[in-house]
């Protein structure tokens, strides 16, 4: 996910595909520990992803909070 196709995201569409990368991550891990994941490296780039869709929405909920 690039951080230009997060920017022009909402603030709602953000915080839900976060729940849903914290959520895959999760799953992930299960199946690692459980032995059954095709590619444990595929967490790395999940943390990744929640990483920059959190400092995204940190940034916008910034620039939201000074303009009002």
């Amino acid at each position: 996910m690039k951080a230009k196709d997060i920017r022009s995201m909402t603030i709602d569409e953000i915080d839900g595909k976060l729940v849903e990368l914290k959520d895959k991550l999760f799953k992930q891990k299960i199946q690692k520990s459980l032995g059954q994941s095709d590619n444990p490296f595929k967490i790395k780039g999940t943390k990744k992803d929640i990483a920059r869709l959190s400092t995204i929405l940190t940034e916008k909920r910034k620039k939201d909070g000074k303009e009002n």
